[in-house]
C-alpha cells in the first residue's frame, strides 16, 4: 500500500522562511522613513494653517480699514517700518468716530513683526511701545518677514497685500510664506 505524503518538504519550508525574512528587513528601513515623511509633511502643513490664519486675520482688519458710519478723524491705515507695522482704523460700533479709549473698545488696531514674532495690540497709535500680544508663539516658530504692501490704482480702490513667511523652530528647513490681496473700498 503507497502512502501520498502531502504537504511541504522542510526545503520549501527553509526558501519561503528565507524570503519571508528578507521581505520583512526590507519593510523594517522602508517603515522608519515613511513614518519620518508624514512627520515632516504633518509639521509643513500645521505651520502652513498657522500663517495663512494669521495672514487673514490682518486682510480682514484691512478689509475694514477706513470704515466709518459718520465723520471720523485721522489716518484709517498707518503703514510704518517699510511695512513691517501697520495701525488700521475702522468704526466697530457704527457710533460715527474712531473710538480711542476705553482700550478694550477702540477702533483702532496693530499689527507688527517683533522679534520674531507676529504681534498685536487694541488701541495701537503707534509700532512702538509695550503691551503688544504675541499673535505667534516665538517657541513654535519664527515669523522672518511680515510685510503689507498698498497699491494704488488709479480710479479704482487701492489694493493691500499681507506678505507672511516663517519656519518651524524645531525644523529650520520648514519653511512657508503666504501672500494675500485685498481691496481697500474704505480707503
Amino acid at each position: 500500500m503507497s502512502v501520498k505524503s502531502q504537504g511541504f518538504s522542510l526545503m520549501e519550508v527553509l526558501i519561503a522562511m528565507a524570503i519571508g525574512s528578507v521581505l520583512l528587513l526590507a519593510t523594517s528601513r522602508f517603515l522608519p522613513a515613511l513614518q519620518r515623511a508624514v512627520l515632516q509633511q504633518t509639521r509643513h502643513q500645521a505651520l502652513e494653517e498657522e500663517i495663512w490664519q494669521r495672514v487673514y486675520v490682518v486682510a480682514k482688519h484691512l478689509q475694514r480699514a477706513g470704515y466709518c458710519n459718520g465723520n471720523c478723524q485721522g489716518e484709517p491705515l498707518q503703514l510704518e517700518r517699510n511695512g513691517e507695522c501697520l495701525i488700521v482704523r475702522w468704526d466697530a460700533n457704527s457710533n460715527g468716530v474712531w473710538d480711542a479709549s476705553p482700550v478694550t473698545n477702540a477702533d483702532s488696531t496693530g499689527f507688527r513683526l517683533n522679534n520674531g514674532a507676529l504681534e498685536t495690540l487694541r488701541g495701537a497709535t503707534t509700532c512702538a511701545g509695550k503691551g503688544w500680544e504675541k499673535m505667534t508663539d516665538p517657541g513654535v516658530l519664527q515669523v522672518s518677514r511680515f510685510e503689507v504692501t498698498h497699491t494704488a490704482h488709479a480710479g479704482f480702490a487701492p489694493q493691500l497685500t499681507v506678505t507672511m513667511a516663517a519656519s518651524l523652530i524645531s525644523d529650520l528647513k520648514t519653511s512657508v510664506s503666504a501672500q494675500y490681496s485685498v481691496t481697500g473700498f474704505n480707503l
